[in-house]
């Protein structure tokens, strides 16, 4: 486990009125990952560890079957799936569109399943799981309007919470992301 000093993201999110709970136990970290059949990255199981957003917006990593949790996990290939759909969605890596719709979204709940999967910060912010590295970039996804917006967590928090300007969280050169770096960069 990275050992990271987060007091300055905990004061950012505290000066903004998110409750805190108590970081997650190692047990509960690992009935998350064991649960969800994916590993947190290092920099978010070190800050889950020493501090646990609690709130509307926020995953409740404590109880990692809630209703509200799984629909968070699925809410990026539903807003792929919405688009497709209603707004005529295709990503041209996936080959010819399929006429009929079911078949159109089985590729593409496919194609998402088997890209790394994306976790729940807060709202629509997502950290990808993949690769199992601190320092993977923060994407905001809404259907497939999908952008960074933290070229890590720790700019994510002080970009979405305060201290610095969303131009400034997104500076430099994010990690390539397999599958997501990609549609972003088609959708651009």
């Amino acid at each position: 486990m990275i050992e990271a000093d987060w007091s300055g993201e905990i004061r950012l999110l505290e000066k903004r009125g998110v409750v805190l709970a108590a970081g997650l136990t190692g047990a509960e970290l690992r009935r998350v990952e064991e649960i969800h059949h994916f590993r947190l990255p290092p920099d978010l199981r070190s800050f889950l560890s020493c501090a646990l957003p609690v709130g509307p917006s926020f995953p409740n990593w404590r109880t990692p079957q809630a209703p509200e949790l799984l629909d968070q996990l699925g809410w990026p290939f539903e807003g792929i799936a919405f688009d497709i759909e209603y707004n005529a969605f295709w990503w041209e890596p996936w080959g010819a569109r399929p006429g009929d719709l079911s078949d159109a979204i089985g590729v593409a709940k496919a194609a998402v399943e088997s890209a790394p999967r994306l976790i729940p910060i807060s709202g629509h912010r997502y950290l990808p799981a993949e690769p199992d590295v601190a320092g993977n970039p923060v994407f905001s996804v809404y259907q497939t309007d999908i952008v960074y917006y933290g070229l890590d967590i720790r700019r994510y928090f002080a970009c979405e919470f305060g201290g610095i300007d969303y131009a400034e969280a997104i500076r430099g050169e994010p990690r390539r992301i397999r599958f997501w770096t990609d549609l972003i960069e088609d959708n651009a």
